[in-house]
């Protein structure tokens, strides 16, 4: 037997000078810009001291927090504006560097932040998509996208207009794989800040964050205004997600329980001034092998396009967590730049239809982002 012993910072760092133009990529980090990676104390830490500063040139600093620790460092590797604390301050504060971005416990997610702009995973997806061809990964253009059901559909905006199928799945990666396998699809993200495309069957933090600095380098432009440009082109879909955490599972079932039993008589109905159009629980038919598969969720439509959806995710470390999703679409000629939290009032307001308080016992969420 032979065994063959690999550097895997290495190994990865070949497979992206594969996917993206170095040149540029090092002619934006070596120039004035600069940028802040939170690798958490998580495990991306060698991989973006490797890539960022080693082989891009970025200055020693770039990369913070990028020792691993099998505790964090005391910390929660999550990479949304809640949690990523160090990194929002730092984004949000004086002597804001150009670009921000983090990675979570395992490296498979991401969160971009630009200065004074947290850019929604959803959101982040979107604008992915709309630059695919400026990357070499994806110089013969892209077969197809794919995002999660509670996902925004920002990026189903870019398809319809790009001539590109979309595919709207569960929650859950396998979802992707296959679609990833059957090569109707080269991109694909969720709501939970995890993007990925087919060079490996997983979502990537640290490709994402390459990619978007990838957009900068080709474009000039910085998250700002990558992100205004992309709403004036497409419009923009408000979204938030709002969870509620170590909740008892029982009570928590019992929840989605009581909505779905009233999904039918919902329609027709107001709340907060917004007529139900539709209500049920998502089911989704495979493409491949056309099966049916259910439990995925509740979605609640809205008159003039807006939704809320609520599912339950077992992926917390304790009891279920709750997870609501809101959501409104605003065309390219209206306002653009309104807080998301604002601009959803009164989709959000729309909540007591699930009972959510007399089920779970709160009202107020423990992550919004």
């Amino acid at each position: 037997m032979t065994v063959h012993i690999i550097d895997p910072v290495a190994d990865y760092a070949d497979l992206m000078s594969k996917h993206f133009n170095f040149n540029a990529l090092r002619d934006l980090l070596q120039s004035d810009f600069t940028m802040c990676f939170d690798a958490m104390h998580a495990v991306t830490g060698p991989y973006a001291q490797h890539l960022f500063v080693d082989t891009l040139g970025a200055p020693q600093g770039s990369v913070r927090n990028a020792t691993p620790s099998v505790d964090f460092a005391k910390g929660h590797p999550d990479p949304n504006p809640v949690v990523a604390t160090d990194l929002m301050t730092t984004m949000f504060g004086p002597d804001v560097p150009d670009f921000g971005a983090a990675s979570d416990g395992d490296g498979d997610r991401n969160m971009v932040v630009g200065r004074g702009i947290y850019v929604s995973p959803s959101d982040s997806l979107a604008a992915l998509a709309a630059h695919a061809k400026l990357i070499p990964a994806f110089a013969h253009g892209l077969k197809g996208v794919a995002r999660s059901m509670p996902t925004s559909g920002a990026v189903d905006r870019v398809a319809a207009a790009r001539h590109i199928p979309a595919y709207e799945t569960p929650t859950g990666w396998k979802y992707f794989g296959a679609l990833l396998d059957a090569g109707l699809v080269n991109l694909c993200g969720e709501e939970s800040a995890g993007t990925g495309a087919d060079h490996l069957r997983e979502k990537d933090g640290i490709w994402a964050v390459l990619f978007l600095l990838s957009i900068i380098a080709e474009t000039g432009k910085y998250v700002t205004d990558i992100m205004t440009d992309h709403w004036a082109t497409y419009g923009r879909n408000y979204y938030t997600r709002h969870h509620y955490e170590n909740v008892p599972s029982a009570d928590a079932t019992a929840m989605i329980t009581a909505l779905e039993d009233q999904c039918a008589s919902l329609v027709g109905q107001t709340f907060a001034r917004l007529r139900v159009t539709q209500a049920d629980a998502f089911t989704y038919t495979d493409p491949i092998d056309g099966r049916a598969s259910q439990g995925h969720g509740h979605r609640i439509l809205f008159e003039g396009g807006a939704r809320a959806v609520f599912r339950l995710s077992g992926t917390g470390t304790q009891g279920a967590t709750v997870r609501a999703y809101f959501e409104r679409y605003a065309p390219a000629d209206t306002a653009l730049d309104l807080p998301p939290q604002a601009t959803l009032t009164d989709v959000i307001a729309a909540l007591p239809i699930t009972q959510l308080s007399t089920y779970l016992g709160r009202s107020t969420p423990d992550v919004i982002s």
